[in-house]
This record gives C-alpha cells, sequence and structure tokens, in this order.
C-alpha cells in the first residue's frame, strides 16, 4: 500500500511540475515580444489603445495586454484592377494601374480605416475614373505624367488621414475598347497617307524649283558665254578692222609716194602717165600670177581687156624708154 500511494503523489507532482512548467511558457510567451525590423505591433490593454511596440524586445503584462495589429512599415506594392473609363469625348478605355504606399502613422493606419489596402484600392480606381474622365481620348492616351499628378495631388489629404504617404503611382496601360483600336489604326494610317503624299508633293515641289533654278542659271550662263564670245569676237573684228585700215592706209601712203617720186623722176610725163604704169605694172604681175597657176591651161580675154591692156603696155613702154633717154642724157652731161 505505501508503495502504490508514493507512486501515485510521484505522478500528481511530475504532473504538477509540468503544468507549472507549461503555465511558465504561456506566461512567459505573453510577456515577451520580439518585434523585426520594419514592423510595428499595435498593442491594445483590455481592448484599449495602449502601445505602439518598435523593432526589439519589449515586454508586455500577460493576459491584460495583446497585440491587436501587426503592420509593415516598408514601401508596399498595391495592384489597382483594369477598369473601364469614359473619356470626355464618350470614349471606353480600360485603365490599370500600381502604387506605392507606406505606412507614417501605424496607430491611424490601424484605427483610421477598416481595411486601409482596400480603402487605398478604391481611392485609386475612384480617383483614376475622375481624372480620365475629364480628358479626351488622345489626351488621355499621351499624357501619363499629368494623370499621376492629378492622382497624387487628389488622393495626398485623404491618405494622410489614414497615416499613410503615396509614394508614386504609375499607369501600367490605358487601352481603348477593340472598335476603338480599329477607327484609331484607320486613322492612323489614312494620317501616314497624307503625311505621304504631303512629304511626296514636297519633294517633287523641291525637285522642280532645284530643276527651274538649274534651268535658270545654265541659260545665265549660256547667255554670258555667248554675250562674252559676242564682245571678244567684236573686239577682234574691230581690231581686224584698225588693222586692215592701217594696213590700207600704209598701202595708200605707199603708193601715193611712189607715184610722187615717180612723176618727180619723170619731168615730161605728168601724174597721169605714172598712174597708168602703176596699173600696167600690177596687170602684168596679176597676168603673170594666172599664167603660172598649173590648172589654167587656155586663157581667155576679151578684146577690149586686150586692148587696154595693150595701150597700158605702151604707155608703159613709153615711159620706159623715157626714163632710159633720160638716164643716157644724165650720163653724157656728166
Amino acid at each position: 500500500m505505501n508503495i502504490e500511494a508514493l507512486s501515485l503523489n510521484i505522478g500528481i507532482d511530475v504532473v504538477v511540475v509540468f503544468v507549472l512548467l507549461i503555465i511558465v511558457i504561456i506566461v512567459f510567451m505573453k510577456t515577451i515580444r520580439i518585434v523585426p525590423q520594419g514592423q510595428q505591433l499595435i498593442i491594445e490593454r483590455l481592448g484599449k489603445y495602449k502601445v505602439t511596440l518598435g523593432a526589439g524586445l519589449n515586454i508586455l503584462t500577460p493576459f491584460v495586454d495583446r497585440v491587436a495589429y501587426r503592420l509593415s512599415t516598408k514601401d508596399q506594392i498595391l495592384n489597382v484592377p483594369s477598369q473601364d473609363v469614359i473619356t470626355k469625348d464618350n470614349a471606353l478605355v480600360k485603365v490599370n494601374a500600381i502604387c506605392f504606399i507606406k505606412i507614417i502613422d501605424t496607430q491611424k493606419a490601424a484605427y483610421g480605416v477598416e481595411n486601409y489596402e482596400q480603402a487605398t484600392i478604391s481611392l485609386v480606381m475612384t480617383s483614376l475614373r475622375a481624372t480620365v474622365g475629364k480628358m479626351d481620348l488622345d489626351e488621355s492616351l499621351s499624357s501619363r505624367d499629368v494623370i499621376k499628378a492629378e492622382l497624387v495631388k487628389a488622393m495626398a489629404d485623404q491618405m494622410t488621414d489614414w497615416g499613410l504617404i503615396l509614394r508614386s503611382i504609375e499607369i501600367q496601360d490605358i487601352a481603348p475598347s477593340a472598335s476603338m483600336q480599329v477607327a484609331m489604326e484607320q486613322q492612323a494610317a489614312a494620317e501616314r497617307h497624307r503625311k505621304a503624299a504631303e512629304t511626296q508633293a514636297a519633294g517633287n515641289k523641291q525637285a522642280a524649283v532645284l530643276e527651274a533654278e538649274g534651268i535658270r542659271q545654265s541659260m545665265i550662263l549660256k547667255a554670258e558665254g555667248i554675250k562674252q564670245s559676242t564682245i571678244l569676237k567684236a573686239e577682234a573684228e574691230q581690231e581686224a578692222a584698225v588693222k586692215q585700215a592701217a594696213a590700207a592706209i600704209s598701202l595708200a601712203e605707199g603708193t601715193k609716194k611712189s607715184n610722187e617720186l615717180l612723176a618727180e623722176g619723170m619731168s615730161a610725163i605728168d601724174g597721169k602717165s605714172a598712174l597708168n604704169y602703176q596699173l600696167s605694172k600690177q596687170y602684168i604681175e596679176a597676168l603673170a600670177l594666172l599664167f603660172k597657176s598649173e590648172s589654167n591651161k587656155v586663157l581667155i580675154m576679151p578684146p577690149e581687156l586686150s586692148q587696154s591692156m595693150g595701150n597700158l603696155i605702151n604707155s608703159s613702154f613709153i615711159l620706159g624708154a623715157t626714163n632710159e633717154l633720160d638716164k643716157h642724157e644724165n650720163e653724157n652731161k656728166k
């Protein structure tokens, strides 16, 4: 009996020790809280906000204090689902976005709104519809920075009341409806054709202008060449005429001088006879040239010309004879 009672007492003591150990562990776990970096704990005491615990080791009052909320102080990414938005010109577009938020006041984030993530997404969607709804289709497709600035401005005050700050918001996609895309593609194709036609017309115009300018320059150069050639030709002709005139004057002066000398040397014969002598001399020289030509086999002369030539030759013969007589007389006198 004593052994059985002792065994029973030992078993009860072990159970009591085990229960006490469990109670100690539970109390320890309720008392000690280790908060990791980047998180904060909202502590309530008997259902009322008590304190916000930061990173590190923290001690609580067991069974009185409890962790109500565990919130992250890191930047959080929220995906805004795609939604249909009607623009100012009644075009339907699908818009989705992504926003980056950060908790700056965990107490407001815990007690200021039921679910700050869902509230932020709903606020972004509402502000996005309002902002895009004030724009035309073309403006909404090309003004993402404007939309982003408008969203940040519209959401800033409301998110501050929730203990949040909007780091950034980006429009991921703005896509018009399928029918609108077809119409836009047709419009873009027509615009490209129009620009191509304008470019081609401008090119043709430029080519025509350049061609006309080239023709004008060519005609100017050609006219200047003709003008210069005409001037040079006229100058050459003028110079030749001057030289011919000078030669004719020199020849006339030489002939005149020769006749005067001849007339002076022939005291018995007048100047007319001297002139006939010169003409007969030129005729004789010309006939000599004709007779020397190899292509002339027969030379036919009209009777009048023969008679004239005879008279001239006779005159020349008389002049020559007279010259010989004068010469002999002069020698005899010496």
